[in-house]
């Protein structure tokens, strides 16, 4: 019930505006993929080391929610424009609802949206819990050295303020050089 509630309180100040933290707020490194399992993967099982060098756009959605949905056509347009120039994109499917659980049921919605990028199933929540989550849709943007450096709650669009402010993000990741320095 309490979920409900905080829902609720997200989707009223949602109406007001995004949610943006960017790295100034206290990003750090993000949490290590809870596991490399196949069954715990729908494509192909992806880790920190394999995508060190490229900006990360994670994913965090559910089918069954249609915020999540209706952000997946700007999902699929910037990775399809950015991929060249070292963007990656990992579905997190985390679920809300019993159906949401099946991996039957998510394979079915990843390939009735053409979403061909590797999604993590996160029934157990692990990796929800790691990132400190709260609320579908979410997209967390990873550096090329595997930081957190912005979290978006909410619904994206191309046309809107949402996706050009994503995707500025974006843009700036993917110019900082690939070095990684940080320790």
């Amino acid at each position: 019930m309490s979920r409900r509630i905080a829902h609720l309180a997200l989707t009223a100040a949602l109406a007001l505006g995004t949610v943006t933290v960017s790295a100034a707020d206290g990003a750090g490194p993000a949490p290590p993929f809870p596991t490399r399992d196949a069954k715990r993967w729908i494509g192909t099982p992806t880790s920190w080391p394999e995508l060190r060098g490229r900006v990360v756009l994670l994913d965090v959605w559910t089918f069954g929610c249609i915020n999540c949905v209706r952000s997946l056509p700007w999902v699929k347009d910037v990775r399809t424009r950015y991929a060249d120039q070292g963007l990656a994109v990992v579905g997190v499917h985390t679920p809300e609802f019993d159906r949401e659980r099946e991996r039957r049921n998510v394979e079915e919605a990843v390939a009735k949206h053409g979403l061909d990028y590797p999604h993590l199933l996160d029934t157990d929540y692990a990796y929800w819990k790691a990132l400190g989550n709260e609320y579908w849709p979410t997209a967390y943007l990873v550096d090329r050295c595997g930081f957190l450096r912005v979290r978006h709650v909410g619904e994206v669009h191309a046309n809107e303020e949402s996706g050009r402010a994503l995707e500025r993000e974006i843009r700036r990741l993917l110019d900082e050089p690939a070095e990684c320095t940080k320790s």
